[in-house]
């Protein structure tokens, strides 16, 4: 009865000690992101100008109906799709190639130095990268329009004209974050057990059934778990896109997280912005839900 007892103490002394470390996490957390919600929530009720003097006015879902009809926000979202599906799905196909590319070399000389270099970009501030890339394709003193007029004899507006300042951002995007999905698909790989792997090159079998029965079963749920991750950043992306080309020319690279900007901070109008902020939310646990209804999906048919 004795050890029972001081069983029980120890426990519930092991429990408290737990409890003392997890409670300034969970109060950073309801100060810092439960609170706010709550309160963005609330202030997309209202038409709010921090500029104006009159005071927030209740207008139930008038900040939404203008958000729903206006045609730039709608311009915004649309060229944030584009600039999620294009870069995810290129960011996937180069990581899990360069994925399987340093997996199937691990005795190549230089290849822990390979991958440094390769995981540079991410590591980099976003802010940084944008300057950095501004500075090369500025169409005046930009060194890559000068290489090119040097070699070829032309120059183009990289960052000046709506398609190509699209293209660039996103090509941007790809160099930075393509590093991830290399790591996740090394991740997937190295969580593969060896012994099937052995067993499958004894018996020859073939790199496509060798994939489809040994390395997906084991390595999916790492690789959906980043390309989920990339795509929820992805759809929230702006410091790039906004040092690089301010959302222009006009609003050519206008992605949704700089929509919110201009219409937070630059007409300060946070009612509209508070009920964007809730509309943008609720698209990324919409990504986050068909997601995991996959993976939910894939384990039934497993099970």
């Amino acid at each position: 009865m004795k050890s029972l007892n001081r069983a029980n103490v120890l426990t519930r002394n092991t429990d408290w000690f737990a409890y003392r470390f997890i409670t300034p996490v969970i109060l950073f957390f309801i100060v810092w992101n439960v609170i706010p919600v709550f309160w963005m929530v609330g202030l997309g009720f209202y038409k709010y100008v921090m500029i104006s003097a009159h005071g927030p006015v209740f207008v139930g879902l008038k900040n939404y109906i203008n958000i729903l009809n206006d045609v730039r926000i709608w311009n915004a979202f649309s060229k944030t799709f584009t600039f999620v599906v294009v870069g995810v799905f290129v960011e996937t196909c180069l990581g899990i190639f360069l994925g399987f590319l340093f997996w199937g070399s691990r005795n190549m000389p230089g290849r822990r130095f390979a991958l440094t270099l390769l995981f540079a970009p991410m590591v980099l501030t976003p802010v940084a990268s944008g300057l950095f890339f501004r500075l090369i394709l500025d169409p005046t003193f930009g060194i890559l329009n000068h290489i090119l007029n040097t070699l070829f004899n032309i120059q183009i507006n990289f960052l000046g004209k709506g398609f190509n300042a699209f293209a660039s951002i996103l090509l941007v995007d790809i160099w930075m974050w393509t590093p991830f999905l290399i790591m996740m698909t090394l991740a997937a790989l190295g969580s593969v057990p060896s012994a099937e792997l052995e067993a499958a090159d004894i018996d020859r079998l073939p790199f496509i059934s060798k994939f489809r029965y040994i390395i997906w079963p084991h390595g999916k749920f790492i690789l959906i778990l980043g390309i989920l991750l990339r795509t929820i950043e992805s759809f929230k992306s702006m410091d790039v896109v906004f040092t690089m080309t301010f959302g222009g020319p006009g609003n050519a690279t206008e992605l949704l997280g700089i929509a919110l900007y201009r219409k937070a901070f630059e007409s300060f109008k946070m009612g509209e912005s508070s009920a964007l902020s809730i509309i943008a939310l609720l698209v990324a646990i919409g990504f986050t839900a068909i997601f995991l209804e996959i993976l939910n999906k894939r384990k039934k048919v497993e099970g």
